[in-house]
Formats: C-alpha cells, sequence, structure tokens
C-alpha cells in the first residue's frame, strides 16, 4: 500500500500539472485517479520483467545448442535457472496473469528483445548465479535467488529507461514502485500458487486503499480551490521577495502544507510541517527546506489566530510552534 508521504508527492505533481487559470477541478480528479491507478502497471510491469527474463534465457540457451560449434557450456547449459519454483508459480498465478493483461504488459519487439538478452549475459557472470546453480535445490533457494533477481533487473538501466516510456510520471516512481514490490516479493512463501492473491500496489477495493486515495485527492482539491488565497497569505511574509521569485516549487509546497493544516484536524500540525520540508528536499532547492519551514511557522501563527486550524484528538497542536 502506497504510504501518505508517496501520495504527497503525486498530490504535488498533480498541482504542478494543474496550473491553468481557471483550473478544472474535475480534470484534475480524474487525471489524479488515473495517474495513481497506472501505478498498478507500472508495479505489475517490474514483476514481469523478471517472469519475462527467464523466458529469455530459455531462448538463448536453446540457440547456444544449436550452434555450428557450440561451446561445452553452450551444448550443456545448467538450466536450473529455468526451472524456479517460485518464478514458475509467479507466472502461473492467475492474479498476476490478469494484471498482466490489465497493463498490456507487453515485451515484444527487437528492442526489448536485446536489452533483455544483455541483461541475460550480464546476470549470468555475477557471482551470485553461479552460487544459485550450485546451490541446493530447493523452494527457498529459488525464492531467495528470485528475489536478488528482481533486484538486479530493477537496477538494469537499459531495461528501467525502456520501462520509463510508459508514462511521463513513471522515473520519478521506479524506485518506490520496486521497494513496495520487493517487499510483497519476500511476504509470498511456500503456499504461494496459481490462486493466490497477488496484491497490487494501489488497491481501492479495501478500506485502507480507499482512505489513503481520498486523503489525497480531497488534499489535491483543496489545494487547488485555494490556491489564489493562499498566494496572498503567503506573500504577507516574504519580507521584500516578489511572490513570483520565490522557487515555484516551494509556493506548490506551501500552497499544499497550507490545505493540509486547515482541512485535515486529524494529522498533527508537526507531521505536516515535517512532511513538507521532506518534500522540499526531494523537489525543490537545497535552501528551499529552510525557506519552507520559516514561512511555515508564521502561516501556522496566523491560521491559528484566524481560527483556520483546528486540531482534533490529543497532542495534535505543537507546542514548539505555538505563539509566545
Amino acid at each position: 500500500m502506497l504510504s501518505r508521504h508517496f501520495l504527497r508527492a503525486k498530490v504535488l505533481q498533480a498541482v504542478y500539472a494543474a496550473q491553468a487559470d481557471p483550473v478544472d477541478l474535475a480534470v484534475a480528479e480524474n487525471n489524479f485517479k488515473h495517474n495513481i491507478l497506472r501505478l498498478n502497471d507500472l508495479g505489475i510491469t517490474q514483476i514481469s520483467s523478471m517472469v519475462h527474463l527467464v523466458e529469455v534465457a530459455s531462448v538463448v540457451m536453446e540457440e547456444g545448442e544449436h550452434k555450428f560449434m557450440p561451446t561445452d557450456e553452450e551444448r550443456n547449459p545448467n538450466r536450473r535457472l529455468l526451472s524456479n519454483r517460485f518464478i514458475q508459480r509467479l507466472a502461473d498465478n492467475y492474479d498476476y496473469r490478469r494484471q498482466c493483461d490489465n497493463a498490456n504488459v507487453n515485451w515484444g519487439g527487437v528492442e526489448y528483445d536485446e536489452v533483455f538478452r544483455q541483461a541475460f549475459r550480464q546476470l549470468s557472470t555475477t557471482p551470485q548465479y553461479k552460487e544459485y546453480l550450485a546451490s541446493d535445490d530447493t523452494f527457498e533457494a529459488d525464492k531467495q535467488y528470485a528475489i536478488m533477481l528482481f533486484k538486479f533487473m530493477m537496477c538494469f538501466e537499459p531495461l528501467s529507461d525502456l520501462v520509463y516510456r510508459g508514462s511521463l510520471l513513471w522515473e520519478d516512481d521506479y524506485e518506490q514502485i520496486a521497494q513496495y514490490n520487493y517487499m510483497m516479493l519476500k511476504t509470498l512463501d511456500e503456499s504461494f500458487d496459481e490462486a493466490t492473491v497477488l496484491p497490487p500496489v494501489h488497491d481501492m477495493r479495501t478500506d485502507l486503499g480507499t482512505e489513503t486515495f481520498d486523503f489525497a485527492r480531497q488534499l489535491l482539491l483543496a489545494t487547488l480551490r485555494h490556491t489564489q488565497e493562499t498566494g496572498e497569505l503567503i506573500r504577507k511574509y516574504l519580507k521584500g521577495w516578489e511572490l513570483e521569485r520565490v522557487a515555484g516549487m516551494d509556493i506548490l509546497l506551501l500552497n499544499m502544507a497550507v490545505a493540509e493544516l486547515t482541512e485535515f484536524p486529524s494529522i498533527p500540525e508537526r507531521v505536516t510541517v515535517d512532511e513538507y520540508i521532506e518534500l522540499s528536499k526531494e523537489f525543490s532547492t537545497e535552501r528551499s527546506k529552510l525557506f519552507i519551514n520559516g514561512i511555515l511557522d508564521k502561516l501556522i501563527a496566523e491560521l491559528r489566530r484566524a481560527g483556520r486550524i483546528n486540531k482534533s484528538g490529543r497532542g495534535l497542536a505543537d507546542p514548539s510552534l505555538m505563539d509566545e
């Protein structure tokens, strides 16, 4: 399941993309939902690369056997990888195949074929591969190597460069989704079979999935609705800086932070401040964290005086941000 920090980053991307005047909230909301759901396409595409690599390895081994003058290794290849139980069960899993169909996963084409052949050639020279071929023939050994193989594919730049073509946003999302898939694959044990449900990256059919998506959707809409009003509020604390001269990403982050502070009573102020400082480190300039922190301190004081921050529950007000 996607973290709220990751969803805030996705909202930031959506706010950045929706800077038309006036903003069409319905279009922005639909585009955001589409981009979130497409993360499932990225997730299953990443997983399928591991399965397809084994398919390509089978072809490469067969081609080696039929060379005019094959080497001894080509004449008698070690097929241990081709019978990896974990990867075979994944390939046979109904939910895996359904998700691949829904995402239109297709590794066909000369360009993809060469990338996977290159990946297998590189993989087959690693000490880990040779150790795996010589290891005990158990499900656990197969699983551990399959997970290592997944990590290898996620770090293989020629593959990721091709996957990025699926969406303009996938380059930013790639590492986070790969980390989710890595953790998910580790949870699958020997009971994993064709009928096991393979959790998608984001499942809005579950209560938690619905809750996290609703948080992000409401944050997006609240930010876009009050952009002009929040901009005027921010302008008061720039101390001689023109609003237009401040890093544009910092203004977007402040707009989001104000929306979260005023629209989400259950989220502590300090959590909000810390989240947007972290986002500024990821998406803005080196000095942005100091700017964001300083402006938010002043904005929180004013929003409190205006009665626009009303946190519910114990410990939700941060004494360090209180007016003196």
